[in-house]
């Protein structure tokens, strides 16, 4: 199996992919992450995978999407604004509420895509998954949405402070490689702790492989 493991942004510059060859015995095969990848390269090596993870958001909260829907139309409701649920629900999608609230992880809540910057990389994801023929937002069995803070929560107990350049983000990601190293029996290049980006990469290329053996835990159905 080949799974490919996507950090997606809005630009190729910061958009990191790593390639991981799983034989049938031993540890995989784990490629240098690369960076600085477009839409054309992101499609090639997704097709040249067996499964693929993209951390960028897969849709909108649907509430927000009827609204805007509305809003657009000309027939929008006006909105109960002191509702604090109604606004989550706007803001966050039923999946992230229930990794926030009811997954046990005890993180804080993910990114808004419909009022945070994520929602630029989820305009470009929503592009390629429309070019990859990919309408099944929860994931196809080729195609997973995958979130590498929450699955370092699991397998490190370290899901934050590991962004950027500083020496206190450089610390992070080390104790974070080593940390995942021992827990899966995997040594990773010299790369994830280098740079936040590739690690990301790296991390979505190992939670395709437990998607695509059934070993994730996804949300229940009625989210």
């Amino acid at each position: 199996m080949r799974t490919l493991g996507i950090d997606l942004a809005s630009q190729p510059e910061k958009t990191a992919a790593c390639v991981m060859d799983w034989p049938g015995t031993g540890p995989p095969v784990i490629h240098e992450p690369v960076r600085g990848l477009d839409d054309d390269d992101l499609l090639q090596l997704v097709n040249d995978a067996d499964v693929t993870g993209i951390d960028a958001p897969f849709g909108w909260p649907s509430a927000f999407v009827e609204f805007i829907t509305a809003h657009h139309a000309g027939t929008a409701e006006p909105l109960a604004w002191a509702d604090e649920e109604l606004r989550r629900r706007l803001r966050l999608r039923a999946t992230d509420l229930w990794l926030w609230r009811e997954s046990g992880l005890k993180m804080r809540p993910p990114l808004s895509v419909s009022t945070d910057r994520i929602a630029v990389p989820a305009l470009r994801c929503a592009g390629l998954l429309a070019r990859l023929g990919v309408i099944d937002r929860s994931g196809d069995g080729r195609v997973f949405e995958v979130y590498p803070a929450a699955a370092l929560k699991v397998w490190t107990g370290i899901s934050n402070g590991y962004k950027g350049a500083s020496p206190a983000a450089l610390a992070t990601r080390k104790a974070i490689v080593g940390a995942l190293e021992a827990e899966l029996g995997l040594e990773l290049p010299e790369a994830a702790v280098g740079d936040d980006d590739k690690l990301d990469a790296i991390v979505a290329a190992l939670v395709a492989r437990a998607a695509a053996l059934g070993v994730t835990t996804p949300a229940p159905l009625e989210y």
